[in-house]
């Protein structure tokens, strides 16, 4: 059974409450860090930890009066906190506590897609495994070639979904930075040891330099990653969607009781997941691209990036855990028509045996050339006439004198094209 997705997780991550919870973290492990260098009193960060809290709306009140977020945070913050709180943000500037908190919920974000490509690429290999000997045509250009097997297709993907996940884990270890470093990055006013503390606190890494702001080529990494996933993802979805197409209908997805296709024709069964997910990865590329303008900022920093990274990096990540889960459903409960897959590899009159019949005729002594143009002009028959492609080789006198009917036998059969299947699925450890 299909699994209802939900949004919790990210929606999480990416709430104003959540937001606002990592800036007070990092307003709080700084503060550790001051009173460890004697910088301020223990006892304040003690009344700091016990009192420390906001709310939502009352930041956005102040906010609507000073235009500045992270100054009405901290106000909304004192207010909770009283006097002790002039050594809240001591020694920081805004990008300082914005980034890092953005930079950690980056990296859940990254975890929580990471949970999703594991899950996808389990499903996968399940079904390259249940489907490993199932015969059907591959195409090329969209016209029949040769066969392969329904399992390749599943195992296939199940690669790219394991390259996805070390860039995704790259793309994590990338984004898991932190900096404390002031307003331009000299530490002028904060001594680099509270940078430390701060990102240990967090599970962050120190940016070994940074401006007022963490390096947007990060960021830019990160996007792109997720990108490069949903180009995968809409891979997968083309394919389906072809398969699912009413003249091949060799694969499609479930279609649930009580599903309808079509308002105006009862008898629609549209493959609208698929359709969804690769339009979605184009909204994915876009939001990668604007990550990249986001790179080049003036001199020390600028804040063109902020509006933009307000919305793409949220709104990426949240797409593409919705697209990785319906995709996993998809491939869970996908149908799959063999028998389909067999008609249709049929549909050719044996045209897909053309390259065995070729290297057969090579082997003869005869040139390349010449075999080519003896299989050519015998296939090219068997499209216009629609008659069977080994027959009309046993009737050609030229083919004839080279190859017996013994030998067309051997040569149309489908068991020599799986005869590597298992050392293929062996560098998987299947």
């Amino acid at each position: 059974m299909i699994e209802r997705y939900t949004l919790s997780e990210m929606k999480q991550i990416w709430s104003e409450e959540n937001k606002f919870q990592k800036w007070l973290d990092v307003e709080i492990y700084a503060c550790e860090a001051l009173a460890e260098l004697g910088r301020i009193p223990a006892e304040a960060v003690d009344v700091i930890k016990e009192k420390a809290g906001f709310n939502v709306p009352r930041i956005l009140e102040i906010e609507s009066v000073v235009h500045h977020d992270v100054i009405a945070f901290t106000t909304c913050v004192a207010e909770y906190v009283g006097e002790e709180s002039k050594y809240i943000h001591l020694g920081l500037t805004s990008s300082d506590v914005v980034d890092t908190a953005q930079c950690v919920r980056m990296k859940e974000a990254g975890e929580q897609m990471l949970t999703r490509l594991e899950k996808l690429h389990q499903v996968l290999l399940a079904q390259a495994q249940k489907y490993r000997n199932t015969v059907m045509i591959g195409r090329t250009h969209g016209i029949h070639a040769e066969p392969m097997t329904f399992g390749l297709k599943m195992l296939l993907w199940a690669a790219e979904i394991e390259r996805n996940i070390e860039r995704m884990k790259k793309a994590v270890e990338t984004i898991s930075v932190g900096k404390i470093s002031g307003a331009v990055g000299t530490y002028a006013n904060i001594d680099p040891k509270v940078e430390d503390h701060v990102c240990k606190r967090l599970g962050l890494k120190p940016s070994p330099l940074s401006t007022q702001v963490l390096q947007r080529d990060r960021h830019a990494e990160y996007m792109n990653t997720i990108a490069v996933i949903g180009c995968t993802l809409e891979k997968m979805s083309t394919e389906i969607r072809a398969l699912q197409r009413t003249d091949i209908r060799e694969a499609e997805e479930f279609f649930a009781k009580g599903q309808k296709g079509s308002s105006a024709m009862p008898h629609k069964r549209n493959p609208i997941v698929t359709e969804r997910i690769t339009g979605m990865a184009r909204l994915l590329r876009g939001h990668a691209l604007t990550a990249m303008e986001n790179v080049a900022l003036w001199h020390e920093r600028d804040i063109s990036h902020s509006s933009v990274e307000r919305i793409i990096i949220p709104d990426s990540t949240t797409a593409l855990d919705y697209m990785l889960k319906k995709m996993t459903d998809i491939v869970e409960n996908l149908l799959v028509y063999p028998e389909k897959m067999k008609h249709n590899m049929e549909r050719t009159n044996g045209l897909l045996f053309s390259q065995r019949v070729l290297l057969a005729l090579v082997d003869t002594g005869i040139s390349r050339e010449k075999a080519y143009d003896l299989v050519q002009r015998n296939a090219m028959e068997c499209w216009q006439s629609g008659k069977e492609f080994k027959s009309l080789l046993a009737e050609d006198k030229e083919v004839k004198e080279l190859l017996s009917e013994e030998d067309l036998d051997n040569i149309f059969e489908y068991d020599h094209y799986l005869k590597h299947i298992d050392k293929i699925y062996a560098r998987f450890g299947l």
